[in-house]
């Protein structure tokens, strides 16, 4: 059921996903997992609605929630499945949460594009790179990078692994000191380095389209 109504910038939304201290995650103790709390930058409410262990989310408006709290050193783990064709979306690490004028904030973008996306976005009669839509990886908002496999200031994955709409997507993102590496189900496939902001806020991304998220868990990492 849909729920609608107003929110203010940094009004607490709802909680999804877990944090896992590093101690639980190599079974050292039996720490209960930290929930993660996910703030309102610039979505409404009715963007986003929980079914059972899935958070769903609508695509608009144009923009993002962010973690309570800045992270650095970490691994992600999140699965995730568009609905759409050509469906956009993706999350940002170490943002400062500030919207830009496209209503989208800074930091390295972990792409989630569905695979119909070159097909409706040609240009001059010509497809994007197929690659575009397994995971690149990239600078926003003035971050700069430096990519592993560069597609101009863009790192393109070296293989092609996504699933299509209806179908889940597993990406495990380890970012630790201004590298990212990025596994899309089951392989690491891309990467960057160099990363001129290295700690800030994670961010899930709404921008038109509909995308389920489930299990997102992190790691912190010292």
């Amino acid at each position: 059921m849909l729920c609608f109504g107003y929110v203010h910038a940094q009004d607490f939304l709802f909680e999804f996903g877990e944090v896992i201290p590093l101690s639980k995650a190599i079974e050292l103790d039996d720490q209960k997992p930290e929930m993660i709390r996910w703030h309102n930058v610039n979505t409404e409410k009715a963007t986003w609605e929980h079914r059972d262990s899935i958070l769903v989310c609508f695509g608009n408006p144009i923009g993002v929630v962010r973690s309570a709290k800045k992270y650095r050193n970490y691994i992600l783990h999140v699965e995730w499945r568009h609905m759409e064709p050509g469906g956009n979306s993706g999350m940002f690490m170490w943002s400062k949460a500030e919207p830009g004028e496209n209503r989208l904030p800074d930091g390295v973008e972990v792409q989630m594009l569905e695979l119909d996306w070159v097909n409706l976005n040609t240009r001059d009669g010509k497809k994007p790179p197929i690659a575009y839509v397994h995971g690149e990886l990239f600078g926003v908002g003035g971050v700069k990078i430096v990519p592993d496999n560069p597609r101009g200031e863009r790192s393109k994955s070296i293989e092609n692994r996504c699933k299509p709409r209806g179908e889940w997507n597993t990406y495990d993102v380890v970012c630790v000191d201004g590298e990212i590496k990025l596994s899309v189900n089951g392989k690491f496939v891309n990467g960057i380095n160099q990363s001129t902001q290295r700690e800030g806020y994670m961010c899930l991304e709404s921008e038109g389209a509909e995308i389920h998220f489930r299990n997102l868990k992190v790691i912190e990492l010292p």
